[in-house]
């Protein structure tokens, strides 16, 4: 009997084994976590880009681009009153050095306005080599990580030529990988000993049934004796000193040290570069099912000097590229989410200086589904959000930030 239950059981370990071996690896960081609404509605990311998609260790990759903070921000999301940008990639294969929002440095959350622009420069230095997928996002407080567009970023070279050495304010040159790694060691040590030890106390003596036949005789002053309380009394003053104490030897050693900060940056926005000189009014936006399609009815009012065409549709990192007009950042190799010829628009003559539209365009691809955007429509908030980019043959470009309520069609 008890070598067919073995037998069984190593069946199933052996199943799931093989199971789990066929599995794909996962490469996503929770790009499609969020609701569509807040993706589409909260950040909008463009001219994202990577200085160099193949490095060594030790060499930096530098990420760049803009952010539109939507002016439609959503009801039921918290207003970007903070926010922190980081780089998500997976593990820690790279550190980063510098930040910089608007040109300014920064280590801070910060607080962000919708309807305004930003730019932003993330410094990474390479550690591990391989093969990653990396991210700017954005973690707005009480809502979420709303990722930016993603790169392959290839490293080699050999993780032990890794270095990561800073100077600190005395003129100390450090080494950041394993700069306090013994003294880390040790505390953790200590207090684990510590718990264990006490644990251990407890455990070396009779346990359930004993003590609750004792508690059922009312007898429970004899479950903790003099030596108990002698050892906890010990235990009450020692902690207490032994890191009062330990706290003062460091503040002798390091009399400069600098604090976590917790402060709230105030920057100012760049002068706006979405929403000033076209004007879009959303009339209608459907939703085909079938067709994977996003329907969009718009009056547009030119206001620039130049004539203007659509040429790109972008909504939580998907670019619908309109193939008819020429535009200065093309279609990435490796970049799925950016899909040439998927964006129509039903008058293709230019929009002419003070001329007000109306137009049908619609942006189709599978990648509604894939990205699962077509949720949308099954959302309590069913509305999209977006930039749409216009060129001149001048080579003018003007964005504007739209939204609308979606309307599912079947058929």
């Amino acid at each position: 009997m008890l070598k067919n239950q073995t037998r069984r059981l190593l069946i199933w370990f052996l199943f799931w084994i093989g199971l789990m071996a066929n599995l794909p690896m996962a490469y996503a960081h929770g790009e499609k976590a969020l609701e569509p609404f807040i993706r589409t509605r909260t950040i909008q990311w463009f001219d994202v880009q990577w200085s160099e998609p193949n490095v060594s260790v030790n060499d930096e990759v530098v990420v760049t681009g803009k952010f539109h903070v939507a002016e439609d921000w959503p009801v039921s999301v918290p207003k970007p009153d903070a926010a922190f940008l980081n780089i998500s990639v997976p593990g820690p294969v790279m550190i980063r050095t510098e930040r910089y929002l608007n040109g300014q440095p920064w280590g801070n959350s910060v607080a962000l306005q919708p309807g305004a622009d930003y730019d932003f420069k993330v410094v990474l230095k390479a550690r591990f080599p391989g093969r990653y997928h990396i991210h700017p996002f954005f973690n707005l407080k009480d809502a979420g990580p709303v990722m930016g567009p993603g790169q392959w970023v290839n490293i080699g070279g050999d993780a032990a030529d890794f270095t990561n050495r800073v100077t600190t304010l005395n003129g100390n040159v450090i080494d950041m990988e394993s700069y306090g790694l013994v003294n880390g060691a040790i505390w953790h040590g200590l207090w684990l000993a510590l718990g264990l030890g006490w644990l251990l106390w407890w455990l070396r003596r009779p346990l359930f049934l004993p003590r609750y036949k004792l508690m059922a005789a009312g007898r429970e002053e004899i479950l903790v004796t003099n030596q108990d309380r002698t050892l906890a009394k010990v235990i009450l003053v020692a902690v207490p000193v032994m890191v009062l104490s330990a706290s003062a030897i460091t503040q002798y050693r390091h009399p400069n040290g600098i604090p976590l900060q917790t402060a709230l940056d105030r920057i100012d926005p760049l002068t706006q570069e979405v929403n000033t000189l076209v004007k879009v009014k959303v009339l209608k936006a459907e939703y085909l099912v079938s067709a994977r399609s996003m329907i969009l009815t718009a009056e547009i009012r030119n206001n620039s000097l130049s004539p203007l065409r659509i040429g790109e549709f972008s909504t939580a990192g998907l670019r619908f590229l309109n193939a008819d007009v020429e535009m200065p950042m093309p279609k990435e190799a490796d970049d799925p989410l950016t899909i040439n010829d998927s964006l129509h628009v039903s008058d293709k003559t230019p929009i002419a200086p003070g001329e007000t539209r109306t137009l049908t365009f619609d942006a189709t691809d599978a990648n509604w589904k894939n990205e699962k955007l077509d949720g949308l429509i099954n959302d309590s908030d069913s509305r999209l959000g977006g930039l749409l980019f216009f060129y001149g043959e001048d080579g003018t470009r003007l964005i504007a930030s739209i939204s609308a309520a979606v309307l599912p069609r079947f058929n």
